[in-house]
Order: structure tokens, then C-alpha cells, then sequence
């Protein structure tokens, strides 16, 4: 079921108008099959405690200099509703769960090593309905 999500849910975020550029740019297309085995071992051990995961995924994040609010939001709605459609609702509750949670803690070290004010900042609102930045 968490391959089926991550799979899911990258097809779809690649071709996502706001953070499909983003992925796009930053994992070429070879190593995808590559990128989609390494999350799926990070949510096995999200979600699972499987220790299949022992990487260390924030340098990643830092080093991608557009990473916004709007980014961290449009990522977790499409995470949400792939888990929505995809498991029973117990199962995408605890995606949903720790998406969130996991999202507002990259973004708040994000902000935090950009030296940005963290003491004001409070979690990310849920993206609904879809939103796209203006041209």
C-alpha cells in the first residue's frame, strides 16, 4: 500500500503546475525509479518502523532555494488526497497524520536555517480548494 501511494502520488506531482518544475528540476529523469524506492523506504519506516530508511532527507530540501509555503501546502493536499483515494480511511488518516506533520517540521527548519523569524510561524494551513500561484 505505501509503494502504491508514493507512486501514485509522484506521477501526479510531477505533472503538478507548482511543485512538478520543482521536482522536475532537481531529480532527472533517471533517477526517478531510484527516488521512488528511497520515499518508499522512508514512509515504510514513517509508517512501519521497518528502519528501511537511514538517510538524511533535510540537506536535500535546503538545497532547493524556491521551496515556499505554497509548495509545502500543494505538496501535502496531493499527498492527502492520493491516501484518500488509495487506502481505507484509517490508513490515510495516519498518512495525512504524519505528512503534516513531517511538512511543518522541514518547513520550520527550512525557514529556521534560512534565518527567518520562526517564533511567529504557525502550521500551514490545508490547501483547499487547489490553489496555483498568479503568472
Amino acid at each position: 500500500m505505501i509503494a502504491a501511494v508514493v507512486d501514485a502520488f509522484y506521477a501526479e506531482a510531477r505533472r503538478d503546475p507548482v511543485i512538478g518544475p520543482v521536482f522536475n528540476r532537481v531529480i532527472p529523469p533517471e533517477h526517478w525509479p531510484q527516488h521512488i524506492a528511497t520515499i518508499t523506504d522512508f514512509w515504510s519506516s514513517m509508517l512501519l518502523g521497518t528502519g528501511r530508511y537511514a538517510g538524511r532527507p533535510m540537506p536535500k530540501h535546503m538545497a532547493i532555494p524556491e521551496l515556499s509555503d505554497a509548495h509545502f501546502m500543494r505538496w501535502l493536499r496531493l499527498f492527502r488526497e492520493t491516501a484518500e483515494k488509495l487506502c481505507p480511511p484509517d490508513i490515510a488518516a495516519l498518512f495525512t497524520e504524519r505528512s503534516e506533520r513531517i511538512g511543518n517540521s522541514f518547513r520550520m527548519n527550512i525557514a529556521m536555517r534560512r534565518g527567518d523569524d520562526i517564533t511567529r510561524m504557525g502550521p500551514l494551513q490545508r490547501e483547499t480548494p487547489s490553489w496555483t500561484p498568479p503568472e
